[in-house]
């Protein structure tokens, strides 16, 4: 191939729906593939560790249906990676079982179905432990415990390109893929076609999170993506937008440390000295990245485990010296707490909203608060009772807060709603670290079968 062109209609498969209009657009422009990421960490711990999805089936199945039928019309490979938001073996299983209903549904002729699962069981990760291995953590963690993989519920190894290099080169139309790294989506059929490996991963990640790439912001929006030997182009599909200079260059920074590295199974792209060209109104080209391999093969993995069952309050404050004295009255709740369970295994916690709810400690702002503030409060405790009642009291008690001058007895808080609320089991992230294997297939099985009438 001299060039190659790739679709990517939604950073998040299943998070939002995409928007049909553009994608119309991107399917008209011919592409060699259609491809999309449909996982993220992003979401945190509790998917994962409990094995669900974030995102409504509704939405999953509304993308995959769309970008199905238009790869088969047009006969061209579709790949979806980290599927269910997670990437798990249910996750993969799942969206199998909606590609095979929509194959009934629209009556699809026969195609190569192939797809990989990502999950590794706690016993190998033990018996590595045990056998001297190092397990070496991310962002400053400490290499697994065998204590933190007790804790832990599931984990996912992040593939790389190759479980979807083998199921390309097997034949496969559609590949549904268990959890790997975002780029891995669009930079298998570029390698797979022969593309620079820089080149390659430059495009994944530009592609990655669709229409983040261009102006004005729009998410959903389809972008379209094409490499050849010497560059890669990046084109919004929407009319209304277009993939600058700015745009491109800003979405190649976005969520990393070092603004210039994206590491991947097997290496690291280095984009410091890209290129960056507008040639014409919504198409930006890039040239210069260059890859790394890395001199030992390493997988990143993810786990999580169960912390307990949560219970969320809700608690606003309007008045002044309330709003002044907040964390006081988190204290006296917090000593209320303690005197009902004493040391029992729970978790309270607060985010004050209007002062430092989003950033914490690192609010430069603290000190001024806004007017009126809201205070979630959070019950963790090993049952739901339990977690309840954490939650409730530890909402309550803010009405009841006794600071110095508070003279009135009407209280100076404010609760929309009387009870508390369940919500998700809380779960945090036991593992983040890197496993060295001796290839990008060991942890990751590949399958295919043929679908259709």
């Amino acid at each position: 191939m001299q060039s190659m062109k790739i679709i990517s209609p939604n950073g998040h498969l299943g998070f939002a729906p995409l928007k049909p209009e553009s994608f119309a657009i991107g399917v008209d422009a011919r592409p060699d593939y259609i491809g999309a990421d449909s996982g993220s960490d992003d979401v945190g711990p509790v998917p994962l560790g409990s094995d669900t999805c974030t995102s409504p089936l509704g939405w999953q199945t509304h993308d995959l249906e769309q970008m199905l039928l238009a790869s088969r019309r047009i006969g061209v490979p579709m790949i979806i990676g980290s599927a269910g938001d997670t990437g798990s073996n249910s996750r993969v299983d799942l969206y199998l079982g909606i590609i095979r209903e929509l194959v009934r549904k629209h009556g699809l002729v026969p195609f190569k179905l192939g797809w990989y699962y990502s999950e590794v069981p706690k016993q190998r990760l033990r018996a590595a432990i045990e056998n001297g291995e190092e397990i070496t953590g991310l962002d400053g963690r400490p290499a697994l415990t065998l204590a933190e993989l007790e804790a832990t519920d599931r984990i996912v190894a992040m593939a790389g390109v190759h479980p979807y290099i083998k199921l390309l080169r097997q034949g496969a139309d559609v590949i549904i893929g268990g959890r790997s790294s975002d780029c891995a989506v669009f930079a298998a059929p570029a390698i797979h076609n022969g593309f620079p490996e820089a080149l390659a991963y430059y495009l994944g990640k530009v592609l990655e999170c669709a229409s983040f790439c261009a102006e004005p912001y729009g998410a959903k929006e389809t972008v379209l993506g094409e490499i050849t030997s010497d560059d890669v182009r990046v084109t919004a599909m929407h009319p209304d937008q277009r993939c600058t200079i700015a745009s491109v260059v800003g979405h190649s920074m976005y969520e990393r440390s070092n603004p210039f590295y994206e590491y991947v199974a097997g290496g690291r792209l280095d984009m410091t000295n890209c290129h960056y060209e507008q040639v014409d109104p919504r198409t930006t080209r890039i040239t210069g990245p260059t890859f790394d391999p890395a001199p030992e093969f390493r997988v990143k993995l993810e786990g999580s485990g169960k912390v307990g069952e949560r219970y969320v309050g809700l608690v606003g404050i309007r008045d002044p010296y309330s709003v002044k004295n907040v964390d006081g009255m988190i204290d006296w709740a917090r000593q209320q707490v303690h005197e009902r369970f004493g040391n029992a295994q729970y978790e309270l916690h607060y985010t004050v909203y209007g002062r430092d709810g989003v950033m914490g400690a690192m609010e430069p702002n603290r000190d001024r608060p806004a007017h009126e503030l809201a205070v979630l409060v959070q019950g963790i405790a090993p049952t739901q009772e339990m977690a309840e009642e954490v939650a409730l009291i530890g909402t309550r008690q803010m009405f009841y807060a006794r600071l110095p001058d508070v003279k009135g007895t009407a209280g100076s808080v404010a609760f929309p709603l009387d009870e508390v609320m369940r919500a998700s089991p809380a779960y945090r992230w036991t593992v983040n670290h890197t496993y060295a294997v001796p290839d990008g297939l060991t942890l990751h099985d590949t399958h295919l079968a043929t679908v259709g009438a």
